[in-house]
């Protein structure tokens, strides 16, 4: 008889849940997931020549990529103002998921600022304006943001005081039975650049000796040698403006010199503000050069040294695009002793950015030539000739080349490693 309350009162709570639960209604289902976005954000620094690695080391929460192909968004950084004084624009323009999504910091270095001071506030700026894209990530949950109240920078102290050096040294032998040859070449540089100032030197010196024996007592030896020195110096008087001088040093067996001097000044303008050589150059520049001149052999011109006065102009153009980089130099030359002694020079590059690392680079140059005033009178024999040890006679010169370079490796890795330089695989195809 107890049994029939109890099996009334789980009669009544199943009705009364049915009478809540509307007839045919069902739970919905979950969403379908879609693709989870990636786990941080892909980034192409457009900043030619800059130091990528440096980016890689100081803001590891974003993955640099080397092409814009494949890039969530792409950070452009421009100088706006003098070299060293102006600011410097960051803009920052999403792309794919985050397309119209853009934004612009300015960076301004302050007075006595080393390079080393300005590349970490660039840095600094760089991760600020890349947190709005890591956010909307799976890397967000990793990030944290601090107010370090009354940071002061870090004076960066250089040993060498930016001088950068490199010295390098190699031989080359070989032979058989009938050949001998021994190849000897050696150089060092010295150079520091700043935005103020520009200082490259260099010094190489090469020596070479080949023996042919033709049997029958006949032997040939030849012996060359080319020594150099070469500098530049270069002080930045604004936007426009630069004024510096050539240094150069030669000897040559090639040549026919004993020993060349020249010191050319000069004086440099660019149509573009400097600020903006990261996408577009015009440069024209006169420089005005004093030669003392000493030769092996007499020259065609029955001098066995003499004093030039030379002066050249030249126009240089240069754009720099997402698609790659393309340049074209013009140069004319003249000594002022004889202006029918003359030189005209054209050069032209181009640089197409195919497919990540992969670029196609197609160079050429011609030159029109009526300026050999060093040539010996006593010309070159059959030997010197075949085995290209004398300069020889010519109205012209051209060169054209084609050719493929591809980089590649981890594009995951923020690590970097010092260690052995910055090298890594790569493969070059040239034609």
């Amino acid at each position: 008889m107890k049994t029939r309350p109890v099996k009334a009162a789980a009669l009544a709570a199943v009705v009364a849940f049915a009478l809540v639960i509307p007839a045919g209604s069902q739970v919905p289902p979950p969403p379908p997931a879609g693709p989870p976005p990636p786990p941080i954000v892909r980034v192409f620094l457009d900043w030619p020549g800059g130091d990528i690695e440096f980016f890689k080391a100081e803001i590891p929460f974003v993955e640099f990529v080397p092409g814009q192909e494949e890039a969530q968004v792409r950070v452009v950084i421009a100088p706006q103002g003098p070299p060293g004084a102006g600011p410097i624009t960051i803009s920052f323009f999403g792309l794919k998921e985050f397309e119209g999504e853009n934004n612009t910091l300015t960076y301004s270095s302050a007075p006595g600022d080393k390079p080393e001071d300005v590349r970490r506030g660039i840095a600094g700026l760089v991760k600020l304006g890349l947190l709005r894209y890591a956010g909307k990530t799976p890397a967000a949950k990793d990030l944290s943001v601090r107010f370090l109240d009354q940071a002061k920078p870090t004076s960066v102290v250089d040993k060498y005081d930016f001088w950068v050096f490199s010295l390098s040294a190699n031989a080359f032998l070989m032979g058989e039975t009938q050949f001998e040859e021994g190849m000897y070449y050696g150089s060092f540089s010295a150079n520091r650049v700043t935005p103020e100032l520009k200082v490259r030197t260099s010094v190489s010196g090469n020596f070479s000796k080949s023996k042919f024996d033709f049997g029958e007592g006949e032997v040939y030896e030849s012996r060359s040698h080319g020594y150099g020195f070469s500098g530049l110096v270069v002080k930045s008087l604004g936007e426009h403006w630069s004024a510096g001088a050539f240094l150069s040093a030669q000897s040559s067996t090639y040549s026919n010199l004993k020993l060349s001097l020249t010191a050319a000044p000069a004086v440099e303008f660019d149509l573009f503000p400097y600020s903006e050589s990261t996408k577009r150059q015009l440069r024209i520049l006169y420089r005005l050069g004093f030669t003392r001149a000493r030769y092996n052999e007499e020259t065609i011109y029955f001098k066995t040294s003499e004093s030039l006065l030379q002066g050249a102009l030249s126009c240089a153009y240069e754009v720099v695009r997402p698609w790659g980089r393309a340049s074209l130099t013009l140069e004319g030359s003249h000594y002022f002793h004889d202006f029918a002694k003359n030189r005209l020079e054209l050069e032209a590059s181009v640089e197409f950015r195919v497919w990540r690392g992969l670029s196609f680079e197609i160079d050429g140059g011609y030159a029109r030539i009526r300026d050999q005033i060093a040539l010996s009178a006593g010309g070159a024999t059959y030997e010197e000739i075949l085995l290209r040890q004398r300069e020889l006679s010519t109205g012209y010169s051209y060169s054209f080349s084609v050719g493929l370079n591809f980089s590649f490796g981890s594009t995951r890795s923020n690590v970097v490693n010092p260690r052995f330089g910055n090298g890594g695989r790569s493969i070059s195809i040239s034609m």
